[in-house]
Order: C-alpha cells, then structure tokens, then sequence
C-alpha cells in the first residue's frame, strides 16, 4: 500500500471507511444520511487534476509557471526586456480569463514556450481543461491516425484538438510546409478562429513568414494579441553580413591556398608556406572552439588573412552556430545609416545588436575613414566585447604601430587573443608574369569578350 492509500485508511473521520454521518436531529430529514468525508473530495480533486493533467498533454511543462519565470525575460537588451514585461501582463490577464487569441513571437530561448506553458499550468490549478500541442507533434500524430493498428482515429484527434476549450499551439511556422500539413492547419486555425475559441500561439518566425491566409488570422485586431518577445538577432545580422557576397561565401579551409599550390620557390619560399599552414592551423583551430577568445590577422594585401576570416564564418555558420561578418567600412556605413528618418532599425539597436553577437569577425580593420567619429564608435564596439570575453576575430593589413594605442592594447592582450602575422604573397597577383599584366587584344581576353558582348 502506498503513502497515499495508507493515509486515507487512517483518515480521523471516517476511519477509512471514505464515508460520514451528518449530526443532525432525530426529525431532520438527513438524520442518519452518509456523506462524503473530506478525505474523498481531496481524492476526487487530486483524481480531477491528474487527469486534467493528462488531458493537457503538458508532460514535464508541468513545471513551467509564473513563479519561477524571469519577470523581464533573459535578454541582456532594455527594449527586450519591456517587451517581455508587456507579454508577461498580458499572458497573467488571459490566464485568468481566457478571451481572444494570444501571439507569442520571439527566437529560441527568448521565453515564449514558458509563457505559453506558464498560462496552461494557471489553467489547471484552477481546475479547467487546456491542451498543449506542439504542432510538428500534431502534424505527425495525425498522420499516424491513418494507420490501421492506430488506437485513436483521425477524426476523433482532430476534433478534441479543434473543439478544446482553450488550446495552446506551440511552435507554429517550424512544421513541414506540405500541402497536407497547409491545409490541416488550416481547418484547424479556420475552425477556432470562426467560433472565437481562446487559443496561444508560440512562433520562432515573424508574422510576415507565415502563410498570408494564416497571418491574417493571427494578426486580426479585434481577435487576436501579437507580441513580439525578442526581435530575432540572425536575419538582421544576416542581411548585413558581407558573407552573401559570392566570393567570400566561397572561402572555406577546403580550398584555402589552392592558388599558391604551383608557385616556384622563388614565388612563394619554404618558410613563408610554413607560416601559412600555421596561419591555417590557427584559424581552423579557432573556429572550431571560438568561445571566450580572439584572433587577430595582419599581413599584406592578398595574404589570405581575409579567406581564412571567412572561412571561419563559414564553418561556425555550416555548424548551425552564429556569425557575423563585415568588413569595417561597411560596418560603420551600417552605422550611420541608422541615423536615417528612413532607417527601420535605430542605431542604438543595431549596435547592441553587433557588439553583443556571439562570435563577430570584423574585416580589413584601417581600411576605414578615420574620422573621430569612426574611431569613437569602433572603441566603443571593440572594448564591450573585450571586456565581455566575446569571440571575436579582427583582420587588417596595418603594423601594429599604426593601429590606434586603445584598440590595439585590447587586440594583444595575450590571456585570450592570438596575434598572427600572415607573411605571404597577394595571392591575386603572385602567379602572375609581367606578360600578364600588358593589354590584350579583346579576342584573347575573356573578361573584356564578356564586358562588351553585356553592353
């Protein structure tokens, strides 16, 4: 016999027996009538709430409450945090009465399934139904109604799913986008959003990815409550990095060097290929455990110290891990162009957004305008990831002595950064003879064959 049992066989009351007699007079009409004893409406609670549990379909969600959720969200970011706070509010307001729909919109990690969850367990307390589905889990489920041997048939899922009083959809946008899966969701959302049955939805992607039928019913004003968690830092950085180019998508350690590979030693010697591979070794090095530390590049124009920055972007980028590259003058054009009345991001956003990205690789460091302005702003980004111990990688073809004093202290800080000096031929140029280099007749040069046949 278990704790539980043993305790309701030794209830005070009723001795076990799960039963009273009322104290009543001799003419009372309830004089000598059984009642439930108190112990039994615990048990018939506790039995109620199990099963409102397993209806749910929380599982270890059972955990997730507003007790022990971060009030203000865990970004690091102000705006963030007010934002979390906002959803916060209203999340503790629809849990208490349930009306509408609730939009939870926000990356990863940023709380939303939290909340979500947080409103279903407040639900349960209170002793009303509320189902938990994570829509890929749905999805495959139904699916797996078509199958004989499947003990719950389609219809009879689907409809609990559609007709629950209140239904938490977790996940929305990460699904399978075929045209099954379109339309099953779209019966389901169609169904809830014509009886204006309550309804939470949690999506890792902006309202502007979904499926036009789907967004106009999330965003319907008189229905629906969107708000926006955490602004997702990637497709902000990715729009920005100079990684889309072509070129540089194309750097990878795989084909680092394989145009130096046919030079003469009087082209490229013996003891500058060495310093390369250990260039190569380094940069590969780093890439696969950046955490906490820096790498910084010199060399000339053309050594490879731009390949193998990118080349890093790309292997951490190919290991579903962030980051940002961008040469420096662009950056700081990035910069100033928030400023703009046009700009849909301020600059105080988008520079919260790079210093604090978890592995930034700025190129070509010297190349920039070396405004006050300029100079201010690159200290301001290099020395909040300095003192945070934030990954970072830095190229430039300037000496030391010609970087400015404050960054370049924090760039040779040798606890956790890695200064290498690239001592290698402008691969653009070094196979090249003098020959080359003399105009050619059109008919002999294909680029020039290109640029007028395009014109």
């Amino acid at each position: 016999m278990d704790t539980s049992s043993a305790a309701e066989a030794t209830c005070p009351y009723c001795k076990g027996a799960g039963f009273v007699y009322k104290e009543r007079p001799r003419d009372d009409p309830d004089f000598g009538k059984a009642v439930p004893c108190q112990c039994t409406s615990q048990a018939l609670k506790k039995g109620r709430r199990q099963l409102l549990e397993r209806y749910s379909n929380l599982g270890p969600l059972v955990r997730l409450t507003f007790d022990n959720l971060v009030p203000q969200g865990r970004s690091p970011h102000t705006r963030n945090q007010e934002r979390f706070r906002s959803a916060v509010e209203a999340a503790r307001a629809f849990a208490q009465s349930p009306e509408g729909w609730l939009v939870l919109l926000g990356p990863s990690g940023c709380g939303k399934t939290h909340l979500a969850a947080a409103i279903a367990n407040y639900r349960l307390a209170q002793g009303q139904p509320v189902l938990f589905v994570v829509v890929p889990d749905l999805l495959d489920h139904l699916r797996s109604c078509y199958d004989p041997q499947s003990t719950v048939s389609y219809d009879e899922l689907f409809e609990q799913v559609r007709q629950a009083p209140l239904v938490v959809l977790d996940d929305l946008g990460v699904q399978t986008s075929t045209p099954w899966a379109r339309e099953k969701l779209d019966q389901l959302i169609s169904h809830r959003f014509n009886c204006r049955l309550p309804t939470i939805f949690t999506c890792a992607v902006g309202l502007e990815e979904l499926e036009e039928r789907l967004r106009s019913r999330l965003s319907d004003p008189e229905l629906s409550r969107v708000f926006v968690l955490e602004e997702s830092k990637p497709p902000l950085l990715g729009q920005l990095s100079s990684l889309g180019q072509e070129l540089l998508s194309q750097m990878t350690f795989e084909n680092f060097d394989a145009r130096r590979s046919g030079l003469t030693p009087e082209q490229f010697t013996p003891k500058q290929r060495q310093n390369l591979q250990e260039a190569y070794r380094i940069a590969r090095m780093f890439a696969q455990s950046p955490e906490g530390s820096w790498l910084v590049l010199l060399g000339r124009n053309g050594c490879g110290k731009t390949h193998l920055a990118a080349a890093i972007a790309n292997y951490r980028l190919a290991q579903g891990q962030p980051a940002f590259f961008v040469g420096v003058p662009d950056l700081l054009d990035h910069f100033r162009s928030a400023y703009s009345p046009e700009s849909k991001l301020t600059y105080d956003e988008l520079f919260e957004t790079v210093r604090s990205t978890p592995l930034l690789i700025l190129d070509d460091l010297g190349a920039q305008t070396s405004s006050p302005w300029a100079q201010e702003k690159l200290y301001q980004l290099i020395n909040h990831r300095y003192n945070a111990r934030l990954a970072t990688v830095i190229t430039s073809n300037l000496p030391p002595k010609d970087i400015e004093a404050r960054l370049i202290s924090r760039m040779g800080d040798v606890r956790f950064s890695t200064v290498f000096f690239i001592d290698a031929p402008d691969y653009r140029i070094a196979d090249l003879k003098i020959d080359d280099l003399k105009p050619r007749p059109v008919s002999e040069n294909p680029a020039l064959r290109r640029h007028r046949a395009s014109r």
